[in-house]
C-alpha cells in the first residue's frame, strides 16, 4: 500500500439506530456515528424513533463513547407543519445533536433562518448525484450531501473530487429500485407516502409481465438484492469519501452490531471483505446475495433478489445483543487534604471536571485509608465507564463517612455526563419564513412523450408544449431535463440542450440543483418540475432565489393545500403520474430492447391493475399510473382553489385519444375512463 493511502484520513462509519437498543448495538460494533429520528418528520416513521427525554438521552450515550448524533428530518413539510418542523430541529440542537439530514429545501430554509448555526446534510432524498448539485446545496447552507445510490465509482469520484461539501455514501444495506425521491408509487397508489415516511414497498410485491421472457413472466422485477461495497474499502478510502453509511433503521440491534463489526474492521484494516467476511455479512441479512451493480456499472438482473426462507433462518440465528460491552476508560484523581473540601476529578482525555464534598475530619480511631478511597471512589459498575488510572493525593489522620465518598462519586459521574453532551452554543432566532413573490398565472402547459403525439387540437389548445431532451422538434418549445444526469452524462446533455435552443426550445422543465448549471448556459428559462416536490411556499421562495419563477405542485398535495401555498405554481391536472424513475433498465429485463419503441410494456399488480414502463433518457425507465389524474369535470373545484395554472401530462396515450381528452376540458365533461382525483 502506498503512503498516501495509509496516511488518507479513514471515513467515518455512520450506522442506523431505530431504536434505543440499536443505538446501543451501534455503538458496541463500532460506529464513529449515528442516525436516528425524532418523533416526527423522518423517513422511517415505524421505527421507535427519539424525542424528547429519549432523544436527550441517545445523544448523552452516544457522545460519551465519542459517537456523533444526526437527525433525520428528511421528510416533505406542508406550511402548516414548517413551524412544528423548526421546533423539532432546535430541541435536537439544544441536546447537542451534531447534525440535521434534511431533504426538503424549505424545511432547509427555515431552519437556517431561525437557527443559523444549525449543521445541515442534504438527504439522499434531496437527488444528490452529481458536483453540481453540491455547489448548490453549499450555497444553501449545506455542508454535506448524500449522494444517489445509484451513483458508479466514477461519478463518486468526480463528485469527491469537485464537490465544496462532504460527501456521505450509501456502503450497506437495502436498496430502492427507484432513485430517491423520486418515487410516488406507494403514495399515489397506496395511500402511504414514502416522501412522508410511510412508505409500503411496493418494489418488494410480484408483479406479472405480459411481455416478460420466460420464467421472468410472474416474479419481483423491482425487488434488487441489498447494497455491499465491502470489497471496495480501499478505493472508498483513496477517493476521500467522507462519511460511509449503513442502512437498516428499521432492522434489529443484532443487524446492526453484527454488520458495524464487519465494517469497522475492515476500516481500521484498509482492506477489501475476504469470501469468508462476505458470507459473514449476508447470514447478517441479505435477499440472496448482495449487489455492487450500480457502483460498478455493472446493471442487469443479477442485480434482483427477494428474501428466501434460508436467508430469514440466518438472520433468526443471530446472537442475541443484551447491551452496550464496551466501557469508556477515564482517569480519576482524587484529594483529601486536611482542613479543605474533599476534591475528584474525572478526565477521559477531552473533557475533564471536578467536583468537591466535604471537609473530612480528624480521625478518632480508623483513619481513611488509600486503599478504601479507591475502593468506594471506583465503584463504576452499572455506568458506561471504566477506571483506567486512578490516583489520589490524601493526608494522614483523617476520616470521612464512607455515604459522602459514594455521593461525591455520583456527583461526579453526573457532572462528566453532561461535560459529554458538548452542547455547542447555537444562535436562534424567531422563525419568520419569507414568502413567494410570484403571483399565479393563468397558463396551459402540456408534456409529450413523443413529437407525433402533438396535434393540431394540441397546437391550438396549450401555450407551451415540452418535449423530452433526447426527442425535441418543433413545434415544443420546452425541454424536459432527464430527472437524473451524472458527471460522466454531463457533456452529452449539453451537446443536446444546445441542438434543442438551436431548434427553438425556449423552456426547460428542471427537476433539481443539478440542472441549473446547465440551464444558465442557455437562453433557457427554467420551470421547476413536480421532482422538486414542492410542499410548502417556503420551497417556492428558494426556487425563486435561484432564478425559478414558476413551479408544479408536489402530486402529493390536496387541491386545498395547492390553494394555500403562494407562488407561481402550476397543477397536474391531467395525465399518468411517473411513480418511479428507475435506473436499471426493467424493459430490457422483462422484454427486449425492441419493447422501447412500442410504449406497451406493463407491470401487471395482484389486483390487475397495469402500470406502464416507458423509456427515459438513454435506459432508464420510468413507471408510471396506472390511471391518470383526471378532473376534467372540476372545473368550479380548480378554479375556487386559485388554479388557473394547468399542466397536462400525456405519455402512452395515441393522437386520437389526445384530442378527445382536450376536448373533455375545453366542454368540462368527465372523460370516458377511470381517473384519479385530486382530492
Amino acid at each position: 500500500m502506498s503512503d498516501f493511502y495509509m496516511k488518507q484520513k479513514l471515513p467515518e462509519l455512520l450506522c442506523p439506530a431505530g431504536s434505543p437498543d440499536a443505538l446501543d448495538a451501534a455503538i458496541d460494533g463500532g460506529a464513529d456515528a449515528v442516525y436516528f429520528g425524532g418523533a416526527a418528520f423522518n423517513a422511517r416513521m415505524n421505527a421507535k424513533n427519539f424525542g424528547g427525554d429519549a432523544l436527550r438521552s441517545a445523544v448523552l450515550r452516544a457522545h460519551t463513547f465519542g459517537v456523533k448524533t444526526y437527525l433525520t428530518l428528511n421528510t416533505l413539510v406542508t406550511d402548516r407543519e414548517l413551524p412544528a418542523f423548526v421546533d423539532t430541529a432546535r430541541e435536537a440542537l439544544r441536546v447537542g445533536v451534531d447534525a440535521l439530514i434534511v431533504a426538503d429545501l424549505g424545511g432547509a430554509a427555515a431552519i437556517k433562518q431561525a437557527i443559523p448555526s444549525a449543521e445541515l446534510h442534504a438527504s439522499t432524498q434531496a437527488s444528490g448525484h452529481n458536483a453540481a448539485i453540491g455547489h448548490e446545496l453549499a450555497r444553501l447552507g449545506f455542508s454535506r450531501m448524500v449522494v444517489a445510490r445509484e451513483t458508479s465509482a466514477e461519478d463518486i469520484r468526480t463528485i469527491v473530487k469537485n464537490s465544496p461539501i462532504e460527501i456521505e455514501v450509501f456502503i450497506h444495506g437495502a436498496l430502492c429500485v427507484s432513485h430517491s425521491g423520486q418515487c410516488l408509487f406507494s403514495s399515489l397508489v397506496g395511500g402511504r407516502s414514502g416522501n412522508r415516511g410511510e412508505c409500503a414497498q411496493p418494489c418488494r410485491l410480484p408483479y406479472a409481465c405480459p411481455h416478460a421472457k420466460g420464467k421472468a413472466q410472474n416474479g419481483y422485477p423491482l425487488s434488487l438484492k441489498d447494497l455491499s461495497l465491502a470489497q471496495h474499502v480501499p478505493e472508498l478510502i483513496e477517493m476521500g469519501v467522507a462519511s460511509l453509511k449503513i442502512e437498516g433503521r428499521m432492522k434489529s440491534p443484532e443487524y446492526v452490531r453484527d454488520t458495524a463489526r464487519v465494517w469497522r474492521k475492515l476500516l481500521d484494516e484498509r482492506r477489501a471483505a475476504t469470501p469468508a467476511e462476505l458470507r459473514e455479512l449476508a447470514s447478517i441479512f441479505s435477499r440472496g446475495g448482495f449487489t455492487d451493480g450500480y457502483y460498478t456499472k455493472k446493471i442487469d438482473n443479477r442485480m434482483l433478489g427477494i428474501r428466501s426462507e434460508e436467508d430469514k433462518s440466518n438472520s433468526r440465528n443471530r446472537e442475541e445483543f443484551t447491551g452496550i460491552t464496551r466501557r469508556v476508560p477515564v482517569r480519576m484523581h482524587a484529594a483529601v487534604k486536611a482542613d479543605q473540601p474533599i476534591l475528584l476529578s474525572i478526565s477521559n482525555g477531552t473533557h475533564s471536571v471536578t467536583v468537591t464534598g466535604d471537609v473530612p475530619m480528624p480521625a478518632q480511631n480508623a483513619p481513611l485509608s488509600k486503599e478504601i478511597a479507591e475502593r468506594n471512589l471506583t465503584k463504576l459498575g452499572g455506568t458506561l465507564y471504566s477506571v483506567g488510572a486512578f490516583s489520589i493525593d490524601l493526608d494522614e489522620g483523617l476520616m470521612l463517612p464512607l455515604s459522602r465518598l459514594n455521593d461525591l462519586r455520583r456527583r461526579a459521574l453526573a457532572a462528566f455526563e453532561e461535560a459529554t453532551l458538548s452542547q455547542k452554543p447555537i444562535s436562534e432566532r424567531p422563525l419568520s419564513t419569507d414568502s413567494p413573490t410570484g403571483e399565479r398565472t393563468p397558463r396551459r402547459t402540456a408534456r409529450f412523450q413523443k413529437p407525433e403525439q402533438i396535434t393540431e387540437a394540441a397546437r391550438s389548445y396549450f401555450d407551451r408544449i415540452y418535449l423530452p431532451l433526447h426527442r425535441f422538434r418543433a413545434p415544443a418549445d420546452g425541454v424536459v431535463l432527464p430527472p437524473v444526469i451524472f458527471d460522466c452524462d454531463r457533456d452529452r446533455v449539453t451537446q443536446q440542450i444546445k441542438a434543442a435552443c438551436d431548434a427553438g426550445a425556449r423552456y426547460a422543465l428542471v427537476g433539481n440543483l443539478g440542472h441549473l448549471s446547465l440551464t444558465r448556459e442557455f437562453p433557457l428559462t427554467p420551470v421547476a418540475d413536480f421532482r422538486w416536490n414542492v410542499t410548502n411556499q417556503s420551497t417556492a421562495r428558494v426556487l425563486e432565489r435561484l432564478g425559478i419563477c414558476e413551479f408544479l405542485f408536489s402530486p402529493e398535495l390536496t387541491l386545498a393545500q395547492m390553494r394555500d401555498l403562494k407562488g407561481n405554481g402550476e397543477a397536474i391536472v391531467y395525465g399518468r403520474i411517473p411513480l418511479m424513475t428507475v435506473e436499471k433498465c426493467v424493459i430490457r429485463e422483462i422484454a427486449d430492447c425492441n419493447a422501447c419503441k412500442t410504449d406497451r410494456v406493463l407491470l401487471r399488480d395482484r389486483r390487475g391493475m397495469e402500470f406502464p414502463v416507458l423509456r427515459e433518457w438513454e435506459h432508464r425507465n420510468v413507471i408510471y399510473n396506472s390511471v391518470p389524474t383526471g378532473m376534467s369535470d372540476r372545473e368550479e373545484e380548480l378554479t375556487r382553489c386559485g388554479l388557473a395554472a394547468r399542466h397536462f401530462l400525456f405519455s402512452t396515450e395515441p393522437s386520437e385519444v389526445i384530442d378527445k381528452i382536450i376536448r373533455a376540458y375545453q366542454k368540462g365533461t368527465p372523460l370516458p375512463f377511470p381517473v384519479r382525483r385530486i382530492k
